[in-house]
């Protein structure tokens, strides 16, 4: 249900505490979204420290962030599909396959930016 009228400190606080709930969530009931977060770890300090200016900083750390933002929408999608309908169904096995289908593509830009960015000062 929308919230209605001033949303004031006490709901913002209740949203922030709502999405720390969501974390929680996906760091304990979904491997994947650990191992990408133990990644991101890792990429987001060496993406501050290896990018050269603004842009490249934002380059580098923008795409891990993104993976892991996908795959807490990819889990919720899963999560729903199994909640409405357990038994395998077309439609519902297609949601859970284009979720998955979105982390790899971000996981394949993750590549594609730290290569482009980074693999001319390392290679070149």
């Amino acid at each position: 249900m929308a919230a209605e009228g001033f949303r004031g400190p006490k709901q913002l606080w209740n949203a922030f505490l709502w999405s720390m709930k969501g974390l929680r969530a996906g760091w304990r009931h979904e491997a994947s979204f650990r191992l990408e977060a133990c990644l991101a770890v890792v990429l987001i300090p060496l993406g501050l420290w290896l990018g050269q200016g603004g842009l490249e900083k934002f380059a580098l750390i923008l795409a891990p962030a993104l993976v892991l933002s996908a795959e807490l929408l990819n889990s919720a999608i899963e999560a729903v599909v199994d909640k409405v309908s357990p038994e395998f169904h077309e439609l519902a096995g297609r949601a859970k396959d284009m979720g998955s289908a979105a982390v790899f593509l971000l996981l394949l830009l993750v590549v594609a930016s730290w290569a482009l960015i980074l693999g001319p000062r390392l290679f070149g």
